[in-house]
């Protein structure tokens, strides 16, 4: 990894993430990684689009990595979890950082009755699934690691390209009132 940023935010994604990217820029980079969810509807969109926009300027492939394989470690058997709102969680199991399943949007009690027993919990709330399960450790790691991002990424050079990933429906809905009638 040549160069990243990170800031948390609540909105302005798109107004700052151009800047930010210049803030790093400088670097002959050969592929572009980024974090494809699951997360922020919008936060996600901007960013695969960036990404995607950027690496075909560059004639560079851009390859996606999840947030729960980039929390997921290398070796060893572990449920990765993150924060889907509303007492909800992402949910996915690894074995030596590789997926052992899709990605699944539970609660804390779903977990406690189907996950493995005794295998490392890392993310969101892991100290309090972790004791439900009895698992001998966790790690409390909520944010997607930018480092093992971009680790993922580049032993995937021929990865199609990334799309947002999306486990969940929006919260926002559709207008109940019919749109306007455009006139030619």
């Amino acid at each position: 990894m040549l160069a990243h940023a990170r800031e948390e935010m609540a909105r302005g994604q798109a107004e700052r993430l151009m800047p930010m990217l210049e803030e790093v820029s400088g670097f002959e980079v050969d592929l572009l990684a980024v974090c494809v969810g699951p997360g922020n509807f919008t936060g996600i969109r901007i960013a695969v689009a960036a990404a995607r926009g950027l690496a075909l300027a560059k004639g560079i492939p851009a390859v996606g990595v999840s947030v729960l394989e980039s929390l997921a470690p290398e070796s060893g058997e572990a449920l990765v979890l993150a924060d889907a709102r509303q007492e909800r969680l992402y949910a996915q199991m690894f074995r030596d950082g590789v997926a052992q399943a899709d990605i699944r949007l539970t609660d804390a009690d779903e977990i406690a009755e189907a996950a493995p027993q005794r295998w490392h919990v890392v993310g969101h709330r892991a100290e309090e699934i972790a004791e439900r399960l009895a698992a001998p450790s966790f790690d409390v790691r909520e944010v997607a690691d930018l480092a093992a991002i971009a680790r993922i990424a580049a032993t995937r050079p021929d990865a199609p390209r990334p799309a947002p990933l999306y486990v969940r429906p929006p919260d926002a809905a559709l207008p109940s009132e019919p749109p306007p009638v455009i006139l030619p």
